[in-house]
């Protein structure tokens, strides 16, 4: 096993436990994502925080891990092939870390590519969407006066919201009864939205009670109450 003080990285955020995989992030809706799916698989991990208080995304040391300079990422010091792997973007991170468990992500070729499809609209709409919804209701955008963007991303919201509110019609998960990580990529931005964006009563989120009633089954579980707040601020 290759050390891990190879990796920049570490110089920044030193390795305690050099043997766990190592989560460099924060509690927004995309790091929660990846604290999430490794307590419900239960793999020993090391958080670090990226504060962006201080920029730290920004730093050569992080930028080493992720050129994009956004967060979550991960070393894996027993990936596959018996080398440690550097991974960032969320939505890889969580494939990955589902293939490695065997765990929320389901074998049969229908079902698996379905789940796939879910996480590829979250990655694709839900957040970049949500997030724009937040930028002009909570922070800076909200000073525009002229609200034509702010309505737009209003409407994405609710036109996914919608699409989120007719799939969980008939269904406890986004698979089903099978909960997987299309859910953990989903419900943090959907919770982050109507809490911390303060934007439900915006988007009319009372007219989504599925969405909610998942939402509340998703916050419920003991593994997303702790991943909610790794690492901690």
């Amino acid at each position: 096993m290759t050390d891990l003080a190879d990796f920049p990285v570490t110089k920044k955020w030193p390795a305690r436990h050099p043997e766990r995989l190592q989560l460099y992030s924060m509690p927004t809706p995309n790091g929660v994502k990846v604290s999430i799916m490794l307590e419900e698989i239960g793999l020993p991990y090391e958080p670090h925080l990226v504060n962006f208080d201080t920029n730290d995304q920004a730093s050569a040391e992080f930028r080493s891990l992720n050129p994009y300079g956004k967060i979550p990422a991960i070393i894996d010091p027993a990936a596959p092939g018996g080398e440690p792997l550097p991974l960032f973007e969320s939505g890889a991170i969580l494939i990955y870390l589902a293939e490695k468990s065997g765990q929320f992500l389901p074998r049969a070729p229908a079902a698996h590519y379905e789940t796939l499809q879910w996480l590829m609209l979250q990655v694709g709409a839900v957040g970049p969407m949500f997030g724009q919804v937040g930028f002009f209701h909570k922070f800076a955008g909200r000073e525009y006066e002229d609200k034509r963007p702010r309505d737009r991303y209003v409407a994405e919201a609710q036109r996914l919201l919608r699409v989120l509110e007719a799939r969980l019609a008939s269904r406890a998960w986004l698979l089903g009864d099978t909960y997987t990580i299309a859910d953990m990529a989903v419900f943090p931005w959907v919770r982050n939205l109507v809490g911390f964006y303060g934007a439900g009563e915006l988007v009319g989120i009372g007219d989504f009670p599925q969405v909610s009633r998942a939402l509340a089954a998703f916050v419920a579980r003991p593994a997303v109450a702790r991943g909610l707040t790794i690492p901690r601020r």
